[in-house]
């Protein structure tokens, strides 16, 4: 019986030094991008492509606005017939908008398609010079700050973005 508790005594020691052995540190891939001169114009590209499609969106749904206070004026002179052209209208209307919305918005949309183009070359570029830190301070774990992981505390001596931001060649002076 104390030949078990001294193997998982034992066990428990060899634990303990294997996670004191492990060195970690973190970046901050939001503070990376945000110096990267290609990131920020990817952005803003994307912003501006937003924003049209958006000025293009809210034009059709003030056309479906417009259409429907027209009809509702205009309910009680119309006949059966027109009432029901006029009210497919709308709906007909509305369904391309939506469309449009669904196609330029969507999961799968254009914007998505569009971001994951411009932005996506830039986050492997980060990564390859991310894994070069780590491999060149000898890391065994590197975590990002600017994610969903919380940090209570950090130690800037641990911080590596300004060393992944020299490997992208990017100077870090003026911060």
């Amino acid at each position: 019986m104390k030949s078990i508790q001294l193997l998982i005594f034992i066990f428990g020691i060899s634990i303990c030094q294997l996670s004191i052995a492990q060195k970690t540190g973190y970046v901050d891939t939001k503070y990376i991008l945000e110096k990267m001169p290609e990131y920020v114009s990817a952005e803003k590209q994307l912003e501006q492509l937003s924003q049209q499609w958006q000025k293009e969106l809210d034009g059709m749904y003030a056309k479906i606005e417009d259409l429907w206070k027209k009809y509702q004026a205009e309910e009680v002179l119309l006949s059966t017939d027109l009432k029901k052209q006029r009210q497919q209208e709308i709906i007909d209307d509305e369904a391309k908008a939506k469309d449009f919305q669904k196609k330029k918005f969507g999961v799968n949309g254009e914007l998505f398609k569009q971001r994951e183009q411009k932005v996506k070359p830039i986050q492997d570029k980060v990564f390859t010079a991310l894994e070069e830190v780590a491999k060149d301070m000898k890391l065994n774990m590197i975590f990002d700050k600017s994610g969903s992981l919380t940090m209570l505390y950090s130690d800037s001596n641990y911080d590596y973005s300004d060393k992944v931001l020299s490997k992208l060649g990017i100077s870090t002076t003026g911060k």
